[in-house]
């Protein structure tokens, strides 16, 4: 069973948590987790280019000149792809890029991230992380307590607006809940702080 410190908002240790060994100490796919990432960031992706064929640009409609006689090659209109300002073929169109993985593909990259994360020590749980009302001070403070200087991401139980508004507007830090977690931010963030009810909800969903 792997083990993780417990610490308090002050950076104090206050005990231990045993973690599932299925999900914190599971084999690291690295071509799953490839795949999800590359899942989630074609999901992202609006898909509103667009482009006008010769039948959408404004104007054309004149030959612009007689067909023979003139010398010059025949035209039909001046919105063609080959006259400047004139149609694009086979241009981009809005669509959409989303696409489904399987929920046991999705399952192992899960396993695969958090597992990356432990092996790496860069799991930090916390024993609670409650604020009464938004106070950026107290999260900047926390994250100095745990020795945190870098990339984190800061895993609730549930969504708590106190937590996310405190931690918004500092650079590098996010706070998500358990029902918003993805695999592309627990990658993206060198520490992982979760607190102790969030990995037992982890833990339920994922065994």
């Amino acid at each position: 069973m792997a083990l993780a410190k417990v610490y308090n908002t002050n950076g104090e240790q206050v005990g231990e948590i045993e973690l599932s060994d299925e999900i914190f100490n599971a084999p690291v796919k690295t071509e799953v987790l490839h795949e999800v990432v590359l899942n989630y960031l074609a999901n992202q992706r609006q898909g509103t280019h667009a482009t006008k064929t010769r039948g959408m640009v404004r104007g054309g409609g004149k030959k612009p000149w007689r067909q023979k006689g003139t010398g010059r090659a025949r035209q039909g209109s001046i919105r063609a792809p080959q006259w400047i300002k004139g149609g694009v073929v086979f241009g981009p169109h809005p669509r959409s890029y989303r696409y489904n993985l399987p929920k046991s593909l999705k399952k192992v990259a899960w396993k695969s991230a958090l597992s990356s994360k432990y092996s790496e020590n860069k799991i930090i749980v916390l024993d609670n992380l409650f604020m009464d009302k938004p106070k950026t001070k107290e999260i900047i403070n926390m994250l100095n307590n745990l020795d945190v200087d870098d990339k984190a991401l800061i895993v609730l139980a549930d969504r708590n607006e106190n937590v996310y508004k405190s931690s918004r507007n500092i650079p590098g830090v996010k706070t998500t809940y358990i029902g918003q977690l993805n695999v592309y931010d627990i990658l993206t963030h060198d520490t992982f702080i979760i607190t102790k009810d969030a990995v037992n909800k982890v833990e339920e969903v994922y065994s």
